[in-house]
């Protein structure tokens, strides 16, 4: 009687590299192609009206495609951006839209949203309801709406000046004088109920035992505002400035409306000089240029957002 020796089994070496290869799985490719099949419709709808006008708009900007009295267009490679540097109408328009932007989003409808979202915590009810109307109301309303009612209260014979000579205070024309913050106020009161809405949010996520236990250890109002508010919805505050900004940079209705750019160009921002180089002037590859000009101002803001935003408290 025989008896077999059983065999070892086979052991494979390691591989020196010290990293396992491991073979694709039978049907993954043809699993995540129907996978996606569902978002397809939404892929072509963005290529055809998103990626496409975006890019067709980056090629007319190196061209000098004009309205009228032109039968062909030629690549003129740089010369838009020279021209707008070199520029003293858009250098002046480039300054105007940080200044709107700096007062009407980052300091205007970021700040008194914040206050009106604070108050509002401790308010009674028919406050907060009568409040809260009022200011999503001037939210809603069409921009040009909006936009004629701000010139009736700002023109030379306007609420504004009607309340100045009740007060025996002096009156001038706003339109005139300082049309940059009439129309950077105009924007304030309009835009500032989306601050309101988004930290109204947020402050209703802080636990009210932390805001509780602050209060009795004698931290005051500002105090609690400054070390545990701030802090706890400072990612709202990113989202929330990076939303206003980007809405501020393209605001074209509520300006044109009010002052049209004027007088000579002391309200003019970058989409009205835009709109302006290429409809009124009909230079279609200047003003592209200055929209993509505008593209990369309103990216470089949302660069800067983002790494607020991954910042951890």
């Amino acid at each position: 009687m025989s008896v077999s020796t059983p065999v070892a089994p086979q052991i494979r070496p390691p591989d020196p590299s010290g990293t396992k290869v491991a073979s694709p799985p039978r049907g993954g490719l043809r699993r995540s192609l129907v996978r996606a099949l569902p978002l397809s419709p939404a892929l072509i709808l963005l290529v055809l009206f998103l990626a496409g006008p975006i890019g067709y708009c980056a090629y007319i900007a190196f061209t000098d495609l004009q309205l009228t009295g032109q039968a062909h267009s030629s690549f003129v490679g740089f010369d838009n951006f020279r021209a707008a540097f070199q520029d003293d109408a858009f250098l002046n328009a480039v300054w105007l839209t940080l200044v709107f932007t700096v007062l009407s989003s980052l300091v205007g409808q970021n700040t008194l949203g914040l206050a009106l979202a604070a108050l509002m915590q401790r308010a009674s009810k028919p406050v907060r309801t009568v409040v809260g109307g009022i200011v999503i109301t001037a939210w809603v309303l069409p921009e040009v709406v909006a936009g004629f009612l701000l010139y009736a209260f700002f023109r030379q014979e306007g609420t504004l000046n009607a309340i100045l000579d009740w007060l025996h205070l002096p009156s001038q024309n706003w339109l005139f004088t300082l049309p940059i913050l009439a129309v950077s106020f105009a924007n304030v009161w309009r835009g500032t109920a989306f601050s309101m809405l988004v930290y109204s949010a947020a402050l209703n996520e802080i636990p009210k035992e932390i805001t509780e236990a602050a209060e009795v250890d004698g931290a005051g109002g500002w105090r609690r505002m400054w070390h545990i508010t701030l802090p706890m919805i400072r990612r709202s505050i990113g989202t929330n400035l990076m939303l206003n900004t980007l809405q501020t940079l393209s605001v074209f209705g509520l300006i044109w409306v009010m002052t049209r750019g004027g007088p000579s160009g002391k309200s003019q921002t970058l989409p009205l000089f835009m709109y302006e180089q290429a409809f009124q002037k009909s230079m279609i590859g200047y003003g592209t240029a200055v929209a993509l000009l505008l593209l990369v101002v309103g990216s470089l803001f949302s660069v800067v957002y983002m790494r607020l935003l991954r910042t951890e408290v």
